[in-house]
């Protein structure tokens, strides 16, 4: 049974980690990023916003009761399924399901709002490429920092318990912090005979550039950044 490590933070660690189990691998829990909101004040919603973009389920998760409230009657535009079930069970009242990828989210958002405000709720560590094509497009977005995500430090020890000291088979990143923090890992002396042989599948190049340091190491990028696309990499590979 191969064994893959799940690196991505809580709650979508243990659902991973409970698809990972269905399809016959051994999951191994160790998050190397956690999200923690930031203080948000409802004079941050821009007044002449008329809809609503979210390209992460944290940014819903850690936004304050008051911003969801002054946002809720508003289109949202959500960048993929998961994001969307979030919105809507957080109160916003018409949520539109996007592509799953932030920059073809953009593209479809572009022609209809040319003009518009939009209140773009985010986390302050973000690839720019959505807010950029929108503003080329002439939309007015108004980006709102509901959470922060930060890199999980691990003692050599704590790392050794929880992978039981033996190698893992894959490993899943699903961030460019949790990749930078990957990369780290993997050059502690006493971890290295845990990676030797590991396959690492990042959700984008991005987050893939983040881990290669120019080893020698087997990366693979999803076909689309979301969960699934990850998994069905993994199912191909093994």
């Amino acid at each position: 049974m191969l064994r893959v490590l799940v690196t991505r933070p809580e709650p979508g660690a243990s659902r991973t980690a409970r698809k990972l189990q269905e399809t016959g691998f051994q999951p191994i829990v160790l998050p190397l990023t956690e999200t923690v909101a930031l203080p948000v004040e409802a004079r941050s919603v821009p007044g002449d916003a008329i809809a609503v973009a979210v390209t992460s389920a944290h940014a819903v998760r850690h936004a304050p009761r008051e911003i969801v409230t002054a946002l809720a009657a508003l289109p949202c535009h959500a960048v993929g399924k998961r994001t969307a079930e979030v919105a809507r069970k957080a109160g916003f009242l018409s949520v539109a399901e996007g592509p799953g990828d932030a920059e073809a989210l953009a593209d479809s958002m572009a022609a209809a709002l040319s003009g518009k405000t939009v209140a773009y709720l985010c986390g302050r560590v973000r690839f720019p490429v959505f807010e950029q094509t929108l503003k080329a497009a002439g939309v007015r977005i108004q980006a709102v920092e509901t959470y922060d995500t930060l890199a999980v430090a691990y003692p050599d020890k704590a790392v050794l318990e929880r992978l039981s000291g033996q190698p893992v088979d894959a490993v899943l990143l699903y961030s460019a912090v949790a990749a930078a923090a990957m990369r780290g890992l993997i050059g502690r002396p006493a971890l290295q005979g845990l990676f030797g042989e590991t396959r690492f599948l990042a959700l984008s190049a991005r987050i893939a550039a983040a881990l290669d340091d120019g080893t020698d190491i087997e990366i693979r990028i999803a076909a689309q950044p979301d969960d699934e696309a990850l998994l069905a990499l993994l199912r191909a590979r093994s």
